[in-house]
């Protein structure tokens, strides 16, 4: 096993930082150093500083997107923060049909890693269309790591992580494996086909560009964790900006806007609406 010294996780973790803005304390250097060894071994590297040049040249400009998938947390599940999809149902899609707008529903999941939380939102959707009539909507998912954005499109789950899901739910949009002894369900196509998946790092302000209609909805949960605070700021405000006036901001639950200059107001923990 090859050793990170300190000077090359100095190194590695601000680069991390400026290219992704997590946020890599020092007690993070035995992650880091786990998470790397299968690059630097997979491209034949030995030593962490070989590594970083690499990375850093316009030779390994591939390898960027590699070296982030690596230190990257993917860590998601269906229905997580309940409170926030019983909002979608109760009050935004019923309010949204009542504006009668000849335009569909515009909802992003700006860190969407396997696709639980998209998938979940196209599940509370495609009920409320059943229930409501007929409400267009659109799922824009997106995640900095390309490894988990391939899970999320292919849709396909182990059978112990659907438990938070609900019965009903699983019946109508969840399709076992013709072999039960592999414990996996896929989701079914109607709903894969209303999620849209793309690369993209937050911290890249170009993205604004790729977002050219506002959004009515974006999930950003659990990710602001991972930042410091100019860091968090920064990137709060694009999102802000990526929403039609009176659009909703989800966050996580351990997350906060304390002291953040933002034309939001909060509806409960977690939920801001964005003024007029």
């Amino acid at each position: 096993m090859i050793k990170l010294s300190q000077g090359d996780f100095e190194r590695l973790s601000s680069y991390v930082y400026q290219q992704c803005g997590i946020n890599l304390t020092p007690p993070k250097r035995v992650l880091l150093e786990g998470r790397l060894q299968k690059r630097l071994q997979s491209l034949q590297m030995k030593s962490f500083m070989e590594y970083y040049k690499h990375v850093k040249s316009v030779a390994g400009r591939g390898e960027l997107v590699h070296m982030l998938d690596s230190v990257s947390t993917n860590k998601t599940d269906f229905f997580r923060e309940p409170g926030h999809f019983n909002l979608l149902r109760d009050h935004i899609l019923p309010g949204f049909k009542g504006m009668n707008v000849n335009r569909p529903l515009r909802i992003w999941s700006a860190a969407c890693s396997t696709g639980e939380e998209p998938y979940t939102t196209a599940m509370v959707l495609q009920d409320a269309v059943e229930k409501l009539g007929s409400i267009n909507y659109e799922i824009l998912a997106t995640d900095i790591s390309s490894k988990v954005l391939k899970h999320a499109a292919n849709a396909v789950y182990r059978e112990d992580r659907i438990g938070d899901i609900p019965m009903n739910f699983r019946k109508k949009y969840l399709l076992k494996s013709k072999d039960p002894n592999q414990g996996l369900v896929r989701v079914i196509p109607a709903l894969r086909k209303k999620v849209r998946f793309r690369r993209m790092n937050l911290m890249d302000s170009e993205y604004l560009s790729q977002i050219k209609i506002p959004q009515d909805l974006v999930f950003c949960r659990n990710v602001l964790i991972y930042f410091d605070k100019p860091t968090q700021q920064n990137v709060v405000r694009r999102l802000v900006e990526c929403l039609s006036p009176g659009g909703y901001l989800f966050i996580g639950h351990s997350e906060s806007l304390f002291e953040m200059d933002l034309p939001l107001k909060q509806l409960m923990p977690a939920t801001f609406q964005k003024l007029a």
